[in-house]
């Protein structure tokens, strides 16, 4: 065994460095990341955190926003636990060093700080807590400078993790087989500046890799985003649900030289207006909250002006605000986009909607546990049950924090209770008769084929016709990367195809079998929500004989 620890956290967002900070004190960490610690999708979420500090508002207020939002998919009990504890998890941000906006509505019924609250879409009252325009930024240098600092948590950057570990894992070829009666003890971690295989042992392994926006061609997120965590999961045993809700943002820049910039909700939130070419306002044709709508009816509307348009994107214009307001409230933003040529204080902002947010993942219990022992998944590669078929904006981090501190509570316990079980032997990784890879080419054109296919066919609105043409294909593409992968020494662009690969198959399969149109699924064949046979999570997992 190469790396031996108490707690192995695979991700460095906010929910895997809050489990790290608050296991320290029990246990040896290890924090597995495969590019700079700092490369999350924390690190660009713009919008803020959702939670409940104005007078004028209430828990239930959230919860029912929440539940709304959700169309019927969400655990009511999972949505009072992190509306309910959301106010503590702030002030615990806030007393570490995270530099919230205040001097707002004032404290709530639940007291503490006088924060500048936002609004966004879904939400009925101002409860959005913010640092400026970059708060998942500003988070995540105060939690890595937390964690850097403590001598118990050592980072592993640039590193990839390949499969989790299962108490009787075999190995050949770099072929993974286990039971689904296993518990986790580690992974098998790629250096990427050696390019060796490290077997990595750990009484409690969790995931925390993010999402897989990059799946999709057009998307807010960062490269880092192909689903490893999801993908790892299920081919360990674990069970993976709703993943055909994949949130579109309905704003992100369009722009040749833009590259995954979002542009924030809170700029809606502020009085942002949506507008066709011509200079028309259109929500009011989609919704009655207008351009405050949930995230998926603006996304939809947004593509079905596009089609029937025939135009490249949609504006959205806050210009009409002052623009002193719309400087100190969007520094960031501006700036962003004066350096596209676009002052979006004088002139609206072209936007078109891409993937952003995967509401489904590995599916856990109340404390982030998954159905394997010793296995736990927190944020968005995890499938809690707070978000059903459609998050509610800025309830992603909230979330994250809630579950951080649950999972790190009972992953305390739980290494406790087995301190006295032998670890077991776990064999190295195989590569024996695996060459260096000599076609590149076979990666570079499967993920790019993967990420099309998923954009045309498995996109914001869906058909069985494109569902079945998208499931034929993948099926190839995943023969094709499965005879590549037992002949071939493993390299992060094929580790990362492969994820990419497993975790679109399971979008298709989830989105088939869905013969409805709830939240951020919409089948064109199934225009309408059915309550009868569909009001139910889609619930995968994985035959394993072995």
């Amino acid at each position: 065994m190469d790396i031996q620890t108490d707690f192995l956290i695979i991700g460095s967002g906010i929910a895997g460095l809050m489990v790290a900070l608050k296991v320290a004190d029990s246990g040896t960490v290890a924090i597995v990341t495969k590019k700079q610690a700092v490369d999350s999708n924390t690190n660009l979420a713009q919008g803020g955190i959702a939670s409940v500090f104005d007078q004028r508002d209430s828990f239930d207020l959230h919860i029912q926003d929440t539940l709304d939002a959700g169309d019927g998919l969400c655990n009511p009990d999972v949505v009072r636990q992190v509306v309910v504890g959301g106010p503590a998890r702030i002030r615990e941000l806030m007393e570490i060093g995270v530099p919230f906006n205040t001097e707002g509505d004032g404290p709530g019924e639940n007291g503490g700080a006088p924060f500048d609250l936002g609004r966004e879409g879904g939400h009925s009252r101002n409860r959005i807590v913010h640092a400026h325009d970059m708060t998942g930024r500003e988070v995540e240098q105060v939690l890595l400078e937390r964690a850097r600092g403590n001598r118990n948590i050592r980072f592993y950057e640039n590193h990839m993790a390949i499969d989790l570990i299962t108490f009787s894992t075999r190995i050949k070829r770099g072929l993974v087989t286990t039971t689904h009666e296993d518990y986790c003890c580690g992974a098998y971690v790629l250096d990427r500046e050696s390019h060796r295989v490290l077997t990595v042992g750990a009484g409690i392994t969790l995931l925390a890799t993010g999402g897989a926006g990059k799946v999709y061609l057009y998307t807010s997120n960062p490269d880092i985003a192909t689903g490893d965590g999801i993908a790892m999961g299920y081919r360990a045993g674990a069970t993976v649900a709703n993943l055909e809700f994949v949130q579109f943002h309905p704003t992100c820049l369009y722009h040749p030289a833009a590259k995954n910039f979002l542009i924030s909700e809170a700029v809606r939130g502020e009085g942002g207006r949506l507008m066709d070419a011509a200079g028309n306002s259109f929500m009011q044709r989609y919704d009655p909250q207008k351009d405050l709508a949930c995230r998926d009816v603006v996304a939809r509307a947004i593509d079905t002006e596009l089609k029937r348009t025939g135009h490249d994107s949609v504006f959205l214009d806050i210009s009409h605000r002052p623009a002193a307001f719309v400087r100190g409230r969007f520094p960031n933003l501006v700036e962003k986009c004066l350096a596209f040529g676009i002052d979006m204080t004088k002139e609206p902002i072209p936007v078109v909607p891409a993937a952003h947010y995967m509401c489904g993942g590995v599916v856990t219990d109340m404390f982030g546990r998954t159905d394997i022992n010793r296995l736990y998944a927190v944020g968005e590669t995890a499938c809690t049950g707070l978000h059903g078929a459609n998050r509610l904006a800025s309830n992603s981090l909230l979330e994250a924090l809630i579950y951080a501190d649950a999972a790190a509570r009972q992953a305390v316990t739980d290494l406790a209770a087995n301190h006295k079980v032998a670890f077991p032997v776990i064999p190295d990784w195989d590569d024996v008769g695996t060459t260096d890879s000599d076609e590149q080419i076979m990666v570079a054109h499967n993920w790019d084929e993967i990420r099309r296919l998923m954009w045309n066919y498995v996109g914001i609105v869906r058909s069985d016709k494109r569902l079945a043409r998208a499931q034929r294909r993948i099926d190839t593409i995943q023969n094709e990367i499965s005879e590549y992968y037992w002949n071939f020494k493993v390299s992060p662009d094929l580790i990362e195809l492969r994820n990419i690969a497993t975790v679109a198959e399971l979008i298709i399969k989830c989105a088939a079998h869905r013969k409805e149109s709830r939240g951020l699924h919409y089948n064109i064949g199934y225009p309408d929500r059915d309550d009868r046979r569909w009001k139910k999570d889609t619930v995968i997992r994985r035959q394993i004989v072995g």
